[in-house]
């Protein structure tokens, strides 16, 4: 026979299970508590990402900014490199031209070689006048006397070999011609082109006619009256003095005032004086570029060539700018030094010997 358990300890179970059962007062505060925590968290880390957000738009804006400055920089960059290759562009096609002619020249020369069925003097005086027209178009291009004291050296050793009585006389004409060229005097290109640079250095300091500067009078200080009068009569008339002389000196400063305002001098071209900034900077512009024509000139012994640049430049100084001016004085001197050695580049020719060589073949 079992036992049936007592009312008592039947729903004592049961009692515990609902004691142990939070209230829902104090779960409503767990999850409150829960979520302005995650509130807090979310904003701090909301606060974070928009100063991330804020520096990295800052850093993008300041790279933009530097991309720009950078592209402006390439882009000037570009436009100098393009007009530089321009230019060379131009001087390789110049030079192109005189190699093609030069080449050409030399075909022709060995055509001729070829299909010449002369005696043996009458080639050798075509080889000896064409080697010194070929040398002395590689003397104009290099500026050197060598090709020519070369080609004329060996023009003489092979009319020696030749052994023949009627070219004595291109003998003494080559060896006339290899004298003088060997005591010519040699002109010092390099100089000329440091005093162009020079030139063109200084093109910025040189002051124009119409930037003389004003010529400012002094004024007196102001009189004051004198303390050492004995009587009220003689205190009157320092007064009045005094007035006098105030009054002056106020009609002396007014004066000097308009004077430093307005200031009149001769101007016997009106060009000058009416050059706006921006026209006086293209003009030292114009100058600068003349000056590097006459240096690209010069390098390519076209003396005709330097002498017009130079002068054009010469007269732009004498036009624009102060002739009494120490800078102008110089670069005017250093002009005339530069047009001088132009001239000295002419390098000499062997006419001599082109005239005998020339006598000698038409009298076979």
């Amino acid at each position: 026979m079992t036992d049936k358990p007592t009312p008592a300890l039947a729903d004592k179970p049961t009692e515990l299970a609902l004691n142990a059962v939070p209230e829902p007062h104090i779960v409503w505060r767990v999850l409150t508590a829960v979520a302005v925590v995650l509130a807090i968290v979310g904003l701090v880390v909301a606060g974070l990402l928009w100063q991330r957000l804020n520096l990295t738009q800052q850093e993008l804006a300041r790279r933009s900014q530097d991309a720009g400055i950078q592209a402006g920089q390439a882009l000037s960059m570009a436009e100098q490199n393009q007009q530089l290759t321009q230019t060379l562009q131009a001087r390789l096609a110049l030079t192109e031209a005189r190699v093609s002619e030069v080449s050409l020249q030399r075909t022709q020369l060995d055509e001729l070689m070829a299909s010449l069925s002369r005696s043996r003097d009458d080639s050798l005086l075509q080889d000896l006048d064409s080697s010194l027209r070929l040398a002395h178009q590689q003397a104009q291009l290099t500026g050197s006397l060598t090709p020519m004291v070369a080609a004329l050296k060996s023009a003489n050793e092979r009319i020696a070999r030749a052994a023949q009585p009627r070219l004595n006389p291109v003998q003494r004409a080559i060896e006339k011609d290899l004298g003088r060229m060997q005591i010519a005097p040699l002109n010092d290109v390099m100089a000329a082109l440091a005093r162009i640079d020079e030139l063109s250095r200084q093109v910025d300091a040189w002051p124009m006619v119409h930037a003389e500067p004003l010529v400012r009078t002094p004024v007196a200080a102001a009189p004051t009256p004198s303390a050492s009068a004995a009587g009220a009569g003689e205190w009157a008339s320092v007064v009045g003095d005094w007035w006098t002389e105030r009054w002056r000196w106020w009609w002396q400063q007014v004066g000097a005032q308009f004077q430093a305002l307005v200031q009149i001098s001769r101007i016997d071209a009106p060009e000058p004086a009416l050059l706006s900034p921006e026209q006086a900077f293209f003009l030292r512009e114009n100058i600068k570029l003349r000056l590097l024509n006459a240096r690209l000139a010069l390098m390519a012994r076209h003396g005709d060539v330097v002498r017009a640049d130079l002068q054009t430049v010469q007269a732009l100084l004498q036009r624009y700018f102060r002739s009494d001016a120490p800078a102008v004085l110089q670069a005017k001197a250093a002009i005339d030094r530069v047009a001088q050695q132009a001239d000295e580049t002419e390098l000499p020719r062997p006419d001599e010997t082109w005239a005998a060589l020339a006598k000698a073949a038409g009298g076979r």
